[in-house]
């Protein structure tokens, strides 16, 4: 074995895994096979480099359901884009839309005296027209130069990740012992298991003797643990106080890609790579150089976003009308159903906690929360609703009964039309009309969503009853409409929270990232709070926190042990798997 010097990387371990397969990937190096290597990432790379991309990819696999699923979603994302492209291409240049709404006659010179019947294929233009219309269409073609430079990019992305996921996918036939085929049936936990039995058997990450779970928690998690802390302390400006709305949140999929683009892996970014902070912000002394740095970064990418603007916009709107559509005409009640927001889900995510660990224990309060939430019908709007619903109910009686007497009554201009927008508002209006026979316990209802979201501020307690409460909720469990807006409105809010809210914050952020990053041996540089250093980030008033001996919560004690993070504080009932609270304990 050839040793080399620990700071620059470390020595090649030339232990052989099942099927020859060796420690470097591990490190970072690629699945090293005999005669063969298929390493996409640097060879040499220090105790630093261990394991963040593997990590997520191991577990991004696992979730996937394997290699083949995997492969098959890419694929048809890719179709997807191109699908929605070229055929709103052709809406808008090959559709001649007066033979569609017959207000132009079809010319059939061979039947000129007879009753032709419109069919779907005359209402194309020919390929010759269709071509000459787009050529002729300056916007179109920018727009399809800038979506073909898009998906060329997303294809690139594609390779590379099948690359890296084909290297995962040996990984788990090879060193880990399970088939693709079952890996849909393994947990998550039964996979980490036997990663940590690899590392006592054959020492992947060199630089540790014992890789712990919470290690593979802190390699997956490290991003996102920073984003909790951060939407926990409010430094991220998502929280506005609106004229006639109040205090309202804006947080959507569009803001939160360019608050991690920005802090974490954009260019220019924080990070110096995906496990290590750059040296010059964990220094104190240049803090103001460094805030004026990301201010200016911060106004480059908010410029960027506001050119990209009338793109983004278009793309937004017609993927909600080609997703959300069919399902607004199969249920009309759909939007008005509730789902946990954006804020909600990072707001109410424990540090260390997995997407289906979190996606698990938001579910089981999803039925809570919708009954909670439905306890506020308006007694009014309940009113209007029976009375709008009977009325239209009426009309939309006499069209069906017609139609069933003579179908030609839905030949006649909009009648089909006026049916599925009435059955549309009844239905809508039924939304609005509680069950009679429910009776409701918001205090009851708000203590079994508590049991599950392990959130509840003072001043919710013993007043569950109260709008005030109600409003708070919301926020965190809003309708699925105000989503669909949100994301539909956020290409253009986005330049401007970065512009003229993100910015003034530069210097808040710098402090952030330099006050609460430590360096842990073997994982990197990782947010201190997911740590779950209750000595250093706990609350006076709480004292030593007894640790739980089984999966549970670390019980907080008094009011004020509900503190938010802001408040130098943990948040209050933090779950904790089993395998990191024993390595809690062993610590103490």
């Amino acid at each position: 074995m050839e040793a080399r010097p620990q700071e620059h990387f470390v020595a090649k371990q030339r232990v052989h895994l099942p099927g020859s397969l060796r420690p470097d990937w591990w490190l970072g190096g690629g699945l090293a096979w005999e005669g063969f290597s298929l390493g996409w990432w640097p060879e040499r790379r220090g105790c630093q480099a261990v394991l963040l991309d593997c990590s997520s990819h191991v577990y991004n696999l696992h979730q996937k359901n394997g290699f083949t699923c995997m492969l098959i979603g890419e694929i048809f994302e890719l179709m997807q884009f191109i699908f929605v492209v070229a055929f709103t291409t052709f809406l808008v240049s090959c559709v001649d839309y007066d033979i569609l709404f017959a207000n132009k006659m079809v010319n059939h010179s061979e039947h000129s005296s007879e009753l032709v019947k419109v069919t779907l294929p005359d209402a194309f233009l020919p390929p010759s027209v269709c071509s000459a219309r787009i050529q002729q269409n300056g916007f179109l073609i920018s727009i399809l130069v800038i979506a073909g430079v898009f998906w060329v990019h997303r294809l690139i992305k594609f390779i590379y990740n099948i690359c890296c996921y084909w290297e995962i996918h040996s990984f788990y036939i090879n060193a880990l012992k399970i088939p693709m085929s079952n890996l849909p049936y393994y947990t998550w936990q039964e996979v980490q298991a036997r990663i940590v039995q690899i590392q006592k058997e054959h020492q992947i990450c060199i630089h540790k003797k014992e890789l712990t779970e919470l290690d593979i928690y802190h390699r997956i998690l490290r991003f996102k643990n920073y984003m909790v802390a951060m939407v926990n302390k409010s430094l991220l400006p998502i929280r506005f106080h609106l004229p006639g709305l109040g205090d309202t949140i804006f947080y959507t999929r569009g803001l939160k890609y360019n608050f991690e683009l920005i802090f974490f892996w954009g260019p220019g970014s924080l990070f110096e790579n995906e496990w290590s902070l750059k040296a010059e912000y964990k220094r104190g002394s240049n803090r103001l150089e460094l805030a004026d740095k990301l201010s200016a970064r911060i106004l480059w990418i908010g410029i960027a976003n506001f050119i990209l603007c009338p793109l983004i916009l278009i793309w937004q709107i017609l993927y909600a009308f080609f997703s959300y559509t069919e399902i607004l005409k199969r249920e009309p009640g759909s939007l008005g159903a509730r789902c946990w927001s954006l804020y909600g889900r990072c707001y109410l995510r424990h540090f260390n906690e997995l997407d289906h660990e979190l996606h698990s224990r938001l579910s089981k309060g999803y039925k809570p929360a919708s009954k909670y939430m439905n306890c506020f019908i308006s007694p009014l709007l309940t009113i209007v609703a029976k009375n709008v619903a009977f009325f239209a109910g009426s009309i939309l009686a006499v069209l069906i009964a017609l139609t069933i007497y003579d179908e030609d009554v839905l030949a006649v201009e909009h009648v089909l039309t006026t049916v599925t927008l009435l059955g549309v508002g009844v239905t809508v209006c039924r939304s609005f009309i509680p069950d009679q026979h429910l009776v409701f316990c918001p205090e009851q209802l708000l203590r079994v969503i508590l049991a599950h979201i392990h959130y509840m501020p003072d001043h919710w307690q013993a007043n569950a009853h109260r709008y005030e409460t109600r409003d708070e909720f919301s926020q965190l469990f809003q309708y699925k409409a105000v989503f669909i807006l949100e994301e539909l409105l956020s290409p253009i809010v986005t330049p401007l929270i970065l512009i003229f809210c993100l910015r003034p914050k530069s210097l808040e952020i710098i402090d952030f990232f330099r006050n609460f990053t430590v360096e842990v041996v073997g994982v990197g540089d990782t947010c201190s709070f997911a740590q779950m250093d209750v000595r250093q980030h706990g609350h006076p008033a709480v004292g030593p926190v007894p640790l739980p001996l089984h999966w549970g919560v670390l019980p907080v004690a008094g009011a004020e042990a509900q503190a938010e993070v802001t408040h130098g504080v943990l948040p209050g009932s933090l779950p904790v798997p089993a395998c990191i609270v024993a390595r809690l304990r062993q610590s103490s």
